[in-house]
């Protein structure tokens, strides 16, 4: 059985209560909440070991070096590659898509190519390739989704032709839960020569990620959504790619040798890590994948279904309400909208319930444009939810129709 309780008390921040109610934290699409081993970590490091890597000869400075390395190396293990060299660590998916947007675009995109998202991706995965199309003269072309926000691939081949350069797509919708088939696009792009960059932010912390099985070129995910430290997070690229690539950001630790006639780069990862690197977080990170490890992967999928089950059903239940995305494999979040009760109202009152849930429109502005609305409210469940704050959320959302209406 899993032990949902036990879990829960690794996590500090649940045990407090807002407004005099139970603190039920139902936005952990946007952010997880962190372990107390995840806390401590970070504090112990700025207490005891923290130095500036990769520059100093001292003991504090090869240590936190050290650790930092390990980190990426522990990152690669749970990435799936042996190859630690392919991970970057950023200052978090943004940073990721934008570094992959940025430098792959500025070597092989040119005029009359084209790039091609799909209509469910979050704006971090839209945005940059809008960014460096109308830079290069390329265009942008969208897989759309149907009404149960199911990518309709019928169009595949004509969409991704031999103009396409890259293929972005989520792993798994931070607004719908759908976990699209990625196998015949994957395929699809590389039949034509192009690449794939897959934004995991959702499917990292809910199932995971094989990047070799999967063989896409590259893939993002945030550390702040994997119970990790926030202001942190990786890009993953095959290594093909990222020593073809020219450097994002210039700056220190990134350069091999510097004069005014010419700069030559560091080789990967160090090319595309600029600066001081955000060394304390890595290591954080790092530590919150080995608190993962520690659970059974199986059991915490099954756990998580099984809210998301239970929440669907009690929530269909509701008079007016609307769940979006019925997709067959969903990860654990519900977004939802109640007929006569604008979403930013119906989140404020169950914030006075105790029940922290996101409204707005999820940095998903086309998917909001699909339905027709504004804004959606949204319940993201993580492995320390129960059963018990699912009821909590459908009581106060009864509560606050009775209230509204």
């Amino acid at each position: 059985m899993f032990e949902v309780e036990k879990i829960r008390a690794e996590f500090p921040i649940l045990e407090q209560r807002v407004y005099g109610k139970p603190l039920v934290y139902l936005d952990n699409g946007a952010t997880a909440q962190k372990p107390r081993c995840v806390i401590e970590c970070v504090a112990r490091l700025y207490r005891e070991e923290n130095a500036n890597i990769h520059r100093g000869v001292h003991y504090l400075s090869e240590r936190c070096t050290a650790l930092y390395e390990e980190a990426r190396g522990v990152v690669a293990e749970a990435l799936g590659t042996t190859d630690s060299g392919e991970v970057i660590f950023t200052a978090g998916a943004t940073a990721a898509l934008n570094t992959v947007a940025y430098s792959f675009s500025e070597r092989f995109l040119a005029d009359g190519d084209n790039v091609v998202v799909t209509e469910m991706e979050h704006h971090s995965n839209i945005v940059p390739w809008q960014m460096m199309c109308e830079r290069k003269g390329a265009s942008l072309r969208v897989i759309p989704f149907d009404d149960e926000g199911n990518l309709v691939l019928e169009d595949l081949e004509r969409l991704v032709d031999g103009n396409t350069k890259v293929v972005a797509v989520t792993q798994a919708s931070n607004t719908l839960g759908t976990r699209p088939n990625l196998r015949p696009i994957i395929d699809r792009a590389h039949a034509v020569g192009a690449v794939v960059v897959v934004d995991g932010c959702q499917g990292f912390v809910h199932g995971g990620v094989d990047v070799k099985e999967l063989d896409c070129d590259f893939y993002a995910f945030s550390s702040h959504k994997l119970y990790g430290p926030n202001g942190v997070g990786v890009l993953y690229g095959k290594r093909e790619w990222l020593e073809q690539m020219p450097p994002f950001l210039g700056g220190g630790d990134m350069v091999r040798k510097v004069t005014f006639e010419k700069t030559t780069y560091a080789d990967v990862p160090l090319k595309f890590e600029a600066g001081t690197a955000n060394y304390i977080d890595a290591i954080g990170l790092a530590e919150a994948i080995k608190f993962l490890r520690e659970l059974n992967g199986d059991e915490v999928l099954a756990h998580e279904r099984a809210l998301l089950d239970y929440a669907t059903e009690e929530l269909s239940k509701i008079e007016g309400l609307r769940i979006y995305g019925s997709a067959e494999d969903k990860c654990s979040i519900v977004s939802f909208n109640v007929e006569g009760v604008h979403n930013f109202d119906l989140g404020s009152v169950l914030d006075r319930s105790g029940v922290a849930i996101r409204t707005g429109a999820h940095c998903a502005d086309p998917v909001m444009a699909h339905y027709g609305v504004q804004g959606m409210a949204r319940a993201s469940f993580a492995l320390y939810n129960t059963m018990a704050e699912v009821d909590a959320l459908v009581a106060a959302v009864r509560k606050a129709i009775r209230m509204l209406r």
